[in-house]
């Protein structure tokens, strides 16, 4: 491997955190943790609660879930209400369906599997795919959003026919102390590379900016140092935006992303500074 000393990488994942900095800091890479979310768990007792009646009722065919966090907070609920075997025992009697591995590893630990999953990427559309065989029409889907309602999912299902139960369990929502993240605008060009491990950290970090009238600055930093993008749903939010990622994993995993900032680097090279101010563009 190329010598990456010097190198410095921004992290704005929250829940993984330390497992990205320890994954970075194997390659030579400087991690800098700037969380850019947090996950608030909703006031969903009483939808938890109505779901497990349903079920019991013979009025759920299908249960979709989306992300681990909201298959743990489902549980979490159900257990809270005094009612988390009655809802696992239901699941065994339920189809399934996973958009990834996270939610399958969440659903495996309580002996659970998904009759039908996504494949790689994972994204939305990639789960709309996997479910095409299925006869929607006069079903009852339970359908759990990640921190904010996925609406494209929602639309394709109600327009096949099914009948829709939506649960949004937890929230995205800015940290609690966003000065961290508002110092970052100014001093991310001091940076190698900045990870993207979902879209809602690039809209934050825009929202933040364009409250501080600083929107072009954080685009043109961006734009000059190495930006990484977990996978094509988080890419397809910073082109929104005007940022176009240097770096994106075959997988869409922690992993794969930083081995794949890692090559890039080795391959372009690092700036002398430590910066993203000279950094070679694939």
């Amino acid at each position: 491997m190329s010598d990456l000393s010097g190198a410095r990488i921004v992290l704005l994942e929250a829940r993984m955190e330390s497992e990205l900095a320890n994954l970075a800091r194997r390659h030579g890479i400087e991690p800098v943790s700037v969380p850019a979310l947090r996950e608030e768990t909703a006031d969903c007792a009483d939808e938890v609660n109505v779901l497990i009646d349903a079920f019991a009722e013979g009025a759920v065919d299908y249960i979709i879930f989306q992300t681990g966090v909201g298959v743990m907070t489902l549980l979490d609920e159900a257990e809270n209400l005094h009612r988390r075997d009655e809802l696992i025992e239901a699941l065994k009697r339920t189809q399934i369906v996973a958009r990834g591995p996270k939610p399958t590893a969440a659903l495996s630990r309580h002996g659970l599997r998904p009759a039908i999953s996504a494949r790689e990427p994972f994204t939305t559309t990639d789960l709309i795919d996997a479910m095409q065989s299925l006869d929607l029409r006069d079903k009852n889907v339970a359908l759990l959003h990640y921190g904010e309602p996925n609406l494209s999912l929602a639309e394709s299902l109600a327009h096949r026919g099914a009948g829709l139960r939506e649960l949004l369990l937890y929230e995205w929502r800015l940290p609690s102390d966003t000065t961290l993240l508002i110092q970052l605008i100014d001093e991310l060009i001091q940076f190698t590379a900045i990870a993207f491990t979902s879209q809602i950290q690039a809209r934050h970090l825009f929202q933040l900016a364009a409250e501080a009238g600083k929107e072009n600055q954080l685009r043109a930093a961006l734009n000059e140092i190495v930006v990484a993008s977990i996978g094509p749903t988080c890419t397809a939010a910073l082109l929104n935006l005007g940022v176009t990622p240097r770096v994106e994993p075959e997988r869409p995993k922690m992993g794969p992303l930083i081995l794949a900032i890692a090559q890039h680097l080795e391959s372009f090279g690092v700036p002398p500074s430590g910066g993203g101010r000279g950094t070679k563009t694939a």
